[in-house]
């Protein structure tokens, strides 16, 4: 399963996007978005993230 950002919860600090293995996150309108189609679906995301604004969908 796919992992998702919460918009209104992420701080847009990038540390999830450095520690991603599949370089699926990005930055976009202020917030990180992760590109489902190329997400591994490890959550490594998740620990990476200091707002825990990365939940599964």
């Amino acid at each position: 399963m796919a992992y998702k950002i919460i918009a209104a919860k992420c701080v847009n600090c990038g540390a999830c996007e450095g520690e991603c293995p599949a370089g699926a996150i990005t930055e976009s309108g202020g917030t990180r978005v992760i590109d489902e189609a190329a997400c591994l679906s490890c959550g490594v995301c998740t620990g990476a993230c200091p707002a825990e604004a990365i939940v599964e969908a």
